[in-house]
């Protein structure tokens, strides 16, 4: 891996990245993933999820940010880091290191990414999506995806993805159900019970509305037009913000939690 980094400075993965408000995605890759039946029973069984359950969050997008953005000895780490503890999560039917729960892992980062990134900011040229969307496939790599087990490009990509969601939604199980309604209502000090309300609300409101229904959230249009609303002042403001506002320092890796 080459010790300056993995991708130059002018990748687009490093550009989209490394803006923070793709973090408003975090509760939809979230419930992308656990609407997977096998994510969501390797998560009930081997991580800490009703006390801290954007705890696996954070993990993934530490892992990540230290492959776009580190040094190739951060990035190594990262990948080790992630693939010790792949090793353990294992049950009857499922192991983390299966190549169809990483690929669906990993699509539900690289949709989030790119969706938000176009209803909140801007969207990306069709040039520019599609190296987000090779690059991506890069860091995938990384973390044990090879390269076949992926689709070839952005349109191979979206075709898979329409059709697991459909696949997924029409199979949803009440575990999936369970720990989604942990994500949505995380046990917080009521101090920031209004910042939860929001991040609930849109969480659902960007979600899939196949997966949407399946979970059994509710939506309507009042609640569409508010985040249609939001949307469009984010678009309008967020280009106007320096740079040094609005994005994560490239030099910062986030720690990986212990």
């Amino acid at each position: 891996m080459p010790q300056n980094g993995l991708f130059p400075p002018d990748a687009v993965i490093r550009r989209v990245d490394g803006e923070l408000v793709l973090l408003l995605g975090g509760g939809r890759a979230l419930l992308l993933q656990l609407a997977h039946p096998l994510v969501a029973q390797a998560v009930a069984e081997h991580s800490d999820f009703q006390t801290d359950p954007l705890d696996r969050l954070q993990k993934t997008l530490a892992a990540t940010h230290a492959v776009v953005f580190g040094t190739g000895e951060q990035a190594e780490q990262a990948r080790a880091d992630v693939a010790a503890v792949h090793a353990h999560v294992r049950g009857p039917g499922y192991r983390a290191s299966d190549p169809a729960l990483l690929l669906w892992v990993h699509a539900t980062l690289v949709d989030t990414a790119l969706r938000v990134h176009r209803r909140f900011l801007r969207p990306l040229g069709p040039s520019d999506a599609e190296r987000y969307y090779q690059e991506s496939a890069t860091v995938a790599e990384v973390f044990g995806l090879p390269r076949a087990e992926q689709p070839a490009d952005l349109a191979a990509f979206r075709t898979y993805f329409r059709r697991m969601v459909i696949e997924l939604s029409d199979h949803l199980s009440e575990q999936s159900r369970r720990l989604a309604h942990q994500v949505l209502y995380p046990r917080l000090p009521l101090l920031v019970a209004p910042v939860t309300a929001g991040f609930r609300e849109l969480t659902i409101g960007v979600l899939p509305p196949p997966l949407r229904r399946a979970y059994r959230l509710r939506w309507d249009p009042a609640r569409q037009l508010a985040l249609n609303a939001t949307a469009l002042a984010s678009r309008a403001t967020l280009p106007w913000v320096p740079p040094t506002l609005r994005r994560a320092p490239d030099h910062a890796v986030w720690p990986l939690a212990s």
